[in-house]
């Protein structure tokens, strides 16, 4: 034990010391002057050419902000590049969100906090997104990224250093989204080596130069185009997914003086308890082979609604996909089940506007069942198509979802 420690001091590595703190002070011989007061102690500022400065300085910022944005919506007007980009980022989100994906937003400075609000409002329309820095991706947050996630990039200039550096590690097969002051992607650094159909350009430019409107690079109006357009990007997306958005808001949103007023006047409606058409996903099955109770249950499996299609315009509905689940023969063919029993084409779903509320619904299938024709089409395992606001069928719900299961089987009928 003496020898380790002989050995330990001889080759413990000498530490320098640290200098010294002295003993004594020296006296202080004169009196620390006094700091003046920020803001100056001067009472109230009274100087009426000032103000009024002040007033004009504001409203040049607000004209101008309003001027960028008029150029703006002029720009996605007119502009095929703009509306192709816009067209292409809706559907690209949406196709992410029905593959359980999300939405990642990098941004770096104003444009991350652009970037942070764009998360929150996201996610109140059920829209699932996250932020992530790109600073911290570097050190590990890239973890967050998903194989079925869009990446939304936010820069002003389009060749942020940290958004580059980022770039080399997200995989080539995401969708890359940049709104920038570029108007057409073969400008744009960003999407120099990404691949030409996953990069999707919208541009916010601004007429004018901020140094030429304020004097200085101050971001104003880059981020209040910037804002505005993705505030619209998030209401295309909310319209796009949800029959009746206002519904799926309030449900994510039950505080503040929003969840108030919701919570005394909400109105639960069909097109709250539908499930959108194109967030269904559809069959796939071996080729050369007829369309398998097996291959429907696995479908099932990964459809968050329990919903199925089969095509297109042919939909299973969650409680004829459980029927389904009692087969013993799980290769067979669901051909071989009767005719709309299983299976149910779109010209045989009873349209319902997604407007009214589920109590006027109920009432209506009342009314309709009171004589014999409403029987025949208003029966268990129906499929109802909810017409949205262009009159278009959108969404799907099932009759027992809108009159209730003991009400069914009240009826003795069956589909």
């Amino acid at each position: 034990m003496e020898q380790l420690s002989g050995f330990m001091k001889k080759h413990q590595p000498l530490t320098p010391l640290s200098p010294s703190l002295p003993t004594s002070l020296p006296l202080v011989c004169e009196p620390i002057p006094q700091l003046p007061l920020t803001p100056p102690d001067g009472g109230e500022y009274t100087d009426t050419a000032a103000n009024e400065e002040a007033i004009r300085t504001a409203l040049h910022v607000l004209s101008t902000e309003r001027d960028a944005l008029t150029h703006l919506e002029r720009l996605y007007e007119s502009d095929p590049v703009a509306q192709e980009g816009f067209v292409n980022a809706v559907n690209t989100i949406v196709k992410t969100i029905v593959r359980y994906g999300k939405l990642v937003v990098c941004g770096v400075g104003k444009s991350g906090k652009i970037g942070q609000k764009v998360v929150a409002t996201m996610n109140s329309f059920g829209i699932r997104s996250t932020f992530l820095h790109p600073t911290e991706a570097l050190h590990g947050d890239l973890g967050v990224i998903g194989p079925n996630d869009t990446v939304l990039l936010i820069t002003f200039s389009g060749r942020t250093p940290e958004l580059l550096q980022l770039l080399p590690h997200l995989p080539s097969s995401l969708p890359l989204i940049a709104v920038t002051s570029h108007t057409h992607p073969s400008t744009c650094p960003l999407f120099f080596s990404r691949p030409s159909h996953l990069s999707i350009l919208l541009p916010a430019p601004i007429p004018t130069s901020e140094v030429q409107s304020f004097g200085l690079p101050a971001p104003t109006s880059s981020t209040t185009t910037a804002l505005a357009l993705i505030d619209a990007l998030a209401m295309a997306l909310a319209r796009r997914l949800h029959p009746d958005p206002g519904v799926v808001f309030h449900a994510y949103h039950p505080g503040g003086a929003i969840g108030a007023s919701a919570a005394t006047t909400a109105v639960q409606t069909v097109g709250a308890i539908a499930t959108v058409v194109d967030s269904v996903p559809i069959v796939k099955h071996r080729n050369g082979f007829p369309v398998a109770a097996r291959d429907v249950l696995l479908t099932a499996a990964r459809s968050s609604s329990g919903w199925v299609r089969i095509s297109a315009s042919s939909i299973i509905s969650p409680r004829q996909v459980q029927h389904l689940g009692q087969v013993t023969d799980l290769d067979c063919s669901i051909g071989f089940f009767a005719k709309g029993s299983l299976v149910i084409e779109k010209d045989n779903w009873i349209s319902i506007p997604s407007s009214n509320s589920v109590p006027e619904a109920r009432e209506w299938i009342s009314k309709m069942r009171a004589g014999e024709r409403g029987k025949e089409f208003l029966k268990a395992g129906t499929v109802l198509g909810v017409v949205d606001s262009k009159g278009l069928v959108s969404s799907v719900v099932e009759i027992e979802d809108i009159v209730g299961e003991d009400e069914v089987q009240k009826w003795g009928d069956c589909g």
